[in-house]
């Protein structure tokens, strides 16, 4: 659209093409809906001079005239990017978006390693076999139970629980390691001003 709101111009793209489309277009603003690849896409748009801005999808949706397609959340978009009193979202630079891909894969790392904890502790009770609630507890008393033959274990689940404690003991050590990622990817940002915006 014109700064009149008239279309100049439609045009369906592929991804492929997008890039080579917007590198020859003449410098404009560009209204993107805060998305996975929006960010990516902002660094590319902006490497070709344009101006980008970001709109969380919930102030796209009252600009959407009928129903959801491409070409119809396009035409939400480029009014809702001219909008004098838009909110728009901020965006991340690479550097943010490890550290961001660091706390969501350590999130998930986390949820495995109770859900495993929490699968070992239910599995025991149906042998008699009571562990308190916590990582910890399941960490100390595992082993000792194995080697144990005090208790009801057949050979077979002893076999699947020494399985299930080594995932755990492996999800330690992917959160260990993440843990150290972390911390020099933080480290190293701080030193960076383009983080402190």
């Amino acid at each position: 659209m014109d700064k009149h709101e008239h279309v100049v111009l439609t045009k369906k793209l592929t991804r492929a093409k997008l890039k080579e489309s917007i590198a020859q277009m003449s410098v404009c603003l560009i209204g993107l809906e805060a998305w996975g690849g929006a960010n990516y896409w902002k660094r590319v748009f902006e490497s070709y001079g344009h101006t980008v801005k970001m709109i969380a999808p919930q102030f796209v949706k009252p600009y959407v005239k009928s129903n959801k397609s491409d070409a119809v959340d396009a035409e939400a978009i480029c009014e809702a990017v001219q909008r004098p009193t838009m909110r728009f979202a901020p965006s991340k630079s690479v550097e943010q978006q490890d550290i961001q891909g660091i706390h969501r894969i350590r999130s998930q790392v986390v949820a495995r390693r109770t859900a495993q904890a929490n699968q070992i502790r239910g599995l025991l009770m149906e042998y008699g076999v009571i562990i308190p609630k916590g990582i910890a507890y399941v960490r100390k008393e595992i082993p000792g139970i194995l080697e144990s033959t005090d208790n009801e274990l057949t050979g077979l689940f002893r076999s699947l629980l020494s399985g299930l404690y080594d995932e755990m003991v492996h999800l330690d050590e992917q959160l260990a390691k993440l843990a150290t990622k972390q911390v020099r990817l933080i480290d190293g940002c701080i030193a960076k001003p383009s983080l402190k915006k």
